[in-house]
């Protein structure tokens, strides 16, 4: 089935708390999905931001981010109080005021939490879905509120700067710092437990009126996070737990001296060596989140950039060979066949990295604005799609379709106004838009910032350009009306991907009202009766 979806960041959803959050907001963007006909909800990863605010560098590869936490929620749970949920400014995402504000205000919910009692006199503190919580991702939740715990008490320096013997984890120096923290460990539990609750009611909202959650998860982990803390053996790592060499891309479309990611690169031959365990617990946790998961840099698996972990740039790197198919069998046999994963396949792709996605049956990215460069041939041409791929006319790396058009080189543009009729009547960006839902790709995803229209303002990331507006773009107020849900799900109907809506009741046509029969004469009207009796009689039955 062909099928449409929206982009559309978590954080970016509008409301009173500085940044999206799961609450109110969250179900009525569920809500204007479905009135406008979609069936996938495109979010980017819900992981902790790090650094430059981005949710691709996170303190953890499994947490969620305490600032999604819907404050209105815990205040109809009496966790907090009215004053506590104060609205924040609105406008742009400010990750420094949610810094300084935000985790005192979730702190107030713990104290109050931990004075319930699920039944007076019953023999454990808490409700029973916390110790379920906890047991169920015991796995990498310990180390994570312990890694949050000990940065919270060396003012938040990364683990390297960490006193030694924490930073070796030495089992003394580990158990005495829990014995005088136990307090704040456990307030760390409680953040991920909220969130983790929250989410999941959130997911049934959608999935129950027919939006699955499309997520997404970054190949890399952090190189100042609790996995790379935890597991150094992990990573290509020397003797001290620091990494020899990271990740990053060659010079490309977005940077000319490539892009230095700094996160440790995977030692694959110990993750084969364990069955890959640490990856499938990773992505049985994403499958639990998420109907679908996106993996970021899919082409890693294949081939991988490794830059010395001292070069000052992208430059001096090189490729090396990742996991291949091997890896993929690994997950089919712990997950099942059929996996519900989107490869991103963007960036300089080798013929081996398109041969292991053909290998691996999944579906890969296509990007209108790549395509109008480089001739008829240009793989991301509408053209050249195999239906097994998912659409967009930009991702949140991109710039949006209204600023491409208005931005991009002259004869790119060109390209496109004549490959796809663009035409000032209809819309340039919409006509940008009709060109994704018209494409054989069985599954277009448009940014709504792009179905708003929005100009370079709206743009989610600028990739290797560290900027403050970054990750900080959020939806106008008031911008998801029923008209523009309508629009949408007219459009996408058009092509195929969903259902058409009725017409608002001013719209439909007005039918002319039918004309009195004559009567007829008594002794017709009578000769009629029996038969007309009879076909009544049992259409009324049936019905």
């Amino acid at each position: 089935m062909r099928q449409c979806g929206i982009l559309m960041p978590v954080s970016a959803l509008p409301g009173p708390q500085g940044i999206g959050s799961l609450g109110a907001q969250a179900r009525q963007f569920v809500d204007f999905l479905a009135a406008a006909g979609q069936q996938v909800w495109q979010i980017l990863p819900l992981s902790p931001t790090g650094y430059g605010d981005s949710p691709y560098q996170s303190c953890s590869a499994f947490a969620g981010n305490p600032y999604f936490i819907d404050l209105e929620t815990l205040k109809a749970q009496g966790l907090l109080t009215e004053a506590e949920c104060a609205p924040l400014p609105a406008g742009r995402v400010n990750y420094g005021l949610l810094y300084t504000t935000r985790l005192a205000v979730l702190e107030r919910a713990w104290q109050r939490w931990r004075t319930q009692r699920p039944v007076p006199g019953y023999e454990t503190p808490y409700p029973d879905d916390w110790y379920r919580f906890c047991f169920g991702n015991e796995a990498w939740l310990e180390d994570y509120a312990l890694y949050m715990t000990v940065k919270e008490a060396n003012d938040m320096a990364p683990w390297r700067a960490w006193p030694l013997a924490l930073r070796r984890r030495e089992a003394a120096a580990l158990e005495e710092f829990r014995a005088a923290h136990a307090d704040r460990i456990e307030f760390w539990k409680f953040v991920q437990y909220l969130f983790d609750g929250q989410w999941r009611a959130l997911r049934q909202y959608a999935n129950d009126r027919g939006v699955k959650i499309l997520g997404d998860i970054p190949i890399y982990a952090a190189a100042d996070s609790a996995d790379a803390w935890a597991g150094s053996e992990l990573f290509e790592t020397n003797a001290e737990g620091e990494p020899t060499r990271v990740a990053g891309c060659p010079p490309d479309y977005f940077s000319a001296d490539g892009q230095l990611w700094g996160n440790p690169l995977y030692d694959w031959a110990y993750q084969k060596r364990t069955g890959y365990a640490w990856w499938k617990r990773r992505l049985g946790h994403a499958l639990e989140l998420y109907d679908i998961v996106r993996i970021d840099h899919f082409r890693a698996f294949d081939t991988y950039y490794a830059i010395p972990a001292d070069a000052a740039t992208a430059r001096t790197g090189k490729w090396e060979q990742g996991p291949g198919l091997d890896f993929f069998r690994e997950m089919e046999r712990a997950f099942g066949p059929r996996l519900p994963i989107v490869a991103e396949d963007l960036g300089e792709l080798f013929d081996s990295v398109r041969r292991l996605l053909r290998e691996t049956g999944l579906p890969g990215m296509k990007v209108l604005q790549f395509a109008f460069s480089g001739g008829a041939d240009n793989e991301y041409l509408p053209h050249n799609y195999t239906e097994n791929c998912v659409v967009y006319p930009g991702t949140h790396d991109n710039t949006t379709a209204a600023d491409w058009l208005a931005t991009a080189g002259k004869a790119e543009v060109a390209m496109a106004k004549a490959y796809f009729g663009l035409n000032t009547r209809e819309g340039l960006t919409e006509g940008f838009l009709r060109g994704a839902l018209a494409s054989p790709a069985r599954l277009a995803v448009i940014p709504l910032a792009d179905w708003l229209g929005l100009g370079a303002e709206a743009r989610i990331n600028c990739p290797g350009r560290l900027q403050a507006e970054n990750w900080s773009w959020r939806c106008p107020a008031g911008a998801l009306t029923g008209a523009l849900a309508a629009h949408i799900r007219e459009r996408c109907a058009l092509f195929g991907r969903c259902e058409p809506g009725k017409a608002p009741a001013a719209q439909q046509e007005e039918k002319p009202a039918p004309k009195a029969k004559p009567a007829r004469p008594a002794r017709q009207a009578a000769k009629a009766a029996p038969a007309a009796r009879g076909k009544g009689a049992a259409r009324r039955k049936v019905t």
